[in-house]
């Protein structure tokens, strides 16, 4: 079996492993600080976060199908194009493109559901790093059940005027901008009566508090409004019709959660940390039982690797409705990448349990820092509990679950 990309793609690939070759040796040097403050450091120079990011998207290298005028690249998807990109960054060890809620998350439901004026002011600044999102769906009592939200937007002389309370806000502390679900339309069913709201962070009346969660780090926040106010034209969609864009945004979480590339990437900084790491004299990386394990990983995630191209190709080349195929990914790639991150504090043995400060600790703490990260990340974006429902119910044509019926 002929494994190559063909003929046509050596060019490419050339082309990129130049590339990778003149960046080699660039890495974080801020990376505990704000994402928009993250700079790069190569041969003396420091490079900012955003300014890399520019780099990329000139070279085609991310954003690659946005539309120039949006400040894209202007190109057309090629799922094998990006897996050489993928692939290149990761063997020369430089640092890929930005990522988070806004690039992943709105660019594409903007492109999918935005006016042509929103998709002008919103997604350059987005795509280049200069506007931070957060996302504001989950409330106290609206988690699983998001339909039940109860944030409330009322419009007033030309205005939103919003009143109410979100929670787990990833980022909400770093964001400029939050794109929000309200509900608009007290006297509306439940999944009819929300729309999706575009907010500045720095609006009067809205207040965060971060929370800090099993990290140690605050990755969450909690948000407040009060008579938080926004003109009319921050709707994305339709007044009302806000579930169907935020489940078009979820869709493009899921697949953002769980980046098969990034968890090869982590593969490798596993191999190489299994050849550093000793016991008795003898490196992890020979002794069977753990080799055995480690293999079995890898095999699992060039799977998942493999599945992910599969769906994006169905995606592109023939318009399938892939929103099955994508929970199956959150669901898989979540509870996958949180196995390998705790075979890495297993295998390190008393080491694993060092955490933040100690001097003995391994790759910063990454492996422990992340295994309680991907632990949340099994809930967040929809726990795979309730991804199991979905896709046995939707996907697999099989009863619903039973509802517990009140006194």
């Amino acid at each position: 079996m002929d494994l190559n990309y063909g003929s046509q793609y050596e060019d490419f690939k050339i082309e990129v492993q130049d590339f990778c070759k003149e960046w080699h040796g660039i890495n974080f040097s801020d990376a505990a600080k704000t994402p928009m403050s993250q700079n790069f450091e190569s041969n003396g120079k420091t490079i900012k976060r955003s300014e890399w990011q520019s780099i990329l998207i000139e070279k085609g290298y991310t954003a690659r199908s946005v539309p120039k005028e949006y400040g894209g690249y202007g190109g057309e998807s090629d799922i094998i194009k990006n897996r050489i990109i993928a692939t290149e960054f990761s063997n020369a060890k430089i640092p890929s493109a930005m990522g988070g809620q806004g690039i992943d998350m709105l660019v594409p439901t903007l492109l999918e559901l935005g006016t042509e004026e929103q998709k002008k002011q919103y997604i350059k600044p987005t795509l280049r790093g200069e506007m931070i999102w957060c996302q504001g769906y989950s409330e106290p009592n609206a988690g699983s059940d998001l339909a039940s939200l109860q944030t409330k937007g009322e419009l007033i002389d030309g205005n939103w005027v919003i009143n109410g309370q979100k929670i787990w806000t990833s980022t909400a502390q770093f964001s400029q901008m939050m794109f929000c679900l309200v509900r608009t339309e007290p006297d509306a069913q439940k999944h009819a009566g929300i729309s999706y709201i575009l907010i500045p962070m720095d609006t009067p009346g809205l207040e965060i508090r971060p929370l800090v969660d099993m990290t140690l780090k605050p990755g969450f926040n909690e948000v407040f409004f009060t008579d938080v106010t926004v003109p009319e034209g921050n709707i994305i969609g339709k007044r009302g019709e806000g579930w169907a864009v935020a489940n078009a945004t979820l869709g493009h979480e899921r697949g953002a959660l769980t980046d098969p590339n990034a968890t090869m990437n982590r593969v490798n900084s596993l191999i190489n940390r299994m050849k550093k790491e000793t016991i008795d004299g003898k490196r992890l990386i020979d002794i069977p039982v753990y080799r055995d394990k480690l293999i079995a990983i890898q095999a699992k995630v060039t799977a998942f690797q493999s599945n992910s191209l599969r769906v994006l190709s169905s995606k592109i080349n023939k318009g399938q409705d892939t929103k099955i195929a994508g929970m199956i990914q959150k669901l898989v790639g979540t509870e996958l990448r949180h196995e390998l991150e705790g075979f890495a504090v297993d295998i390190m043995g008393e080491l694993g349990t060092l955490y933040e400060d100690s001097p003995n600790l391994r790759d910063g703490g990454s492996w422990q820092f992340l295994y309680m990260y991907y632990l949340g990340l099994i809930i967040g974006g929809g726990t795979s509990q309730i991804q199991k429902n979905i896709i046995s119910e939707r996907g697999l044509g099989m009863p619903r679950e039973p509802k517990v019926q009140g006194n």
